[in-house]
């Protein structure tokens, strides 16, 4: 990327830039999947996983962990044990067996949760809002911060709740917004108004949103949010792109961010400098 590398984070190796959404699956023999699971994906191995960020020409990663897993945190606890360079979010609900404290120090950085219009879209294993309400105080007490799967059908109905939260909210895949409704659609708008509040950070994983689409249509949308606040925008390539056939290139992804962010500065202070601040 355009500028010079930073100092690592916990003594890993320089940081070239963060992928903030990644997944790892397998493998299946060490790390077998939940039996009441709602997909059942193909393994993704570490080292298929840093292939894919030496491709990005990134260094860092943020690893969620998936609901296929349910509650079973081994294979995300496994690699942040063994990499520096990577961080973590889990999700957990009130009674999960993993306990909140300490993980902090074991690479953990939030707690995912999922609140998505439409019937079926949570999938089995995955927490609620609902789950959200109850672990705020015990998410804040352990140094987490929280992390939304929603869209823009329903983010309105829940943005007073994250405006009220005690640590920072991060929404994955840009809010889920419809390309075709444009950038005044009411969700979208309401995003960008959580963004310039500084409450609220947004990974920037487009793609998502545009899938059997003309890409092009998610470029404005992007700029909005980088207009509404740059300082709390993160990349996020959603490898190993789940249920998305053709599988897209990441290096094509990250080109196309880059090219709809058209600005060095921006690009180091989306792929590198924020992330840095929320996850390092």
């Amino acid at each position: 990327m355009n500028g010079s590398s930073a100092p690592s984070p916990a003594g890993g190796p320089a940081v070239l830039g963060w992928d903030c959404h990644n997944h790892l699956f397998g493998p299946y023999a060490d790390f077998p999947l939940a039996p009441d699971r709602s997909y059942t994906p193909p393994e993704a191995l570490e080292t298929g996983h840093a292939a894919m960020l030496a491709r990005q020409g990134l260094s860092h990663a943020v690893l969620v962990h998936p609901s296929a897993y349910g509650d079973d945190h081994s294979r995300l606890l496994s690699a942040l044990d063994r990499h520096a360079h990577l961080r973590g979010v889990v999700v957990v609900r009130p009674g999960s067996p993993l306990p909140l404290a300490g993980l902090r120090a074991r690479g953990v950085r939030a707690a995912r949760f999922s609140h998505r219009s439409g019937a079926g879209t949570n999938f089995a294993g995955s927490a609620a809002i609902e789950d959200l309400r109850a672990l705020t105080p015990a998410l804040a007490e352990a140094g987490l911060h929280a992390e939304m799967w929603t869209d823009c059908q329903v983010l309105p109905e829940i943005a007073p709740l994250l405006r009220a939260l005690p640590f920072p909210m991060v929404i994955d895949h840009m809010g889920g917004f419809d390309p075709r409704a444009g950038v005044d659609q009411p969700g979208f708008k309401v995003l960008l108004d959580l963004v310039a509040s500084g409450r609220v950070w947004v990974k920037l994983s487009a793609y998502r949103n545009t899938v059997g689409l003309d890409p092009e249509l998610a470029r404005p949308f992007q700029e909005r949010l980088l207009q509404a606040n740059p300082e709390r925008l993160l990349w996020g390539s959603d490898w190993p792109h789940l249920r998305i056939a053709p599988e897209p290139d990441v290096a094509d992804l990250l080109a196309t961010f880059r090219r709809w962010c058209g600005d060095a500065a921006l690009e180091r202070r989306v792929l590198m400098d924020n992330p840095q601040a929320l996850y390092g």
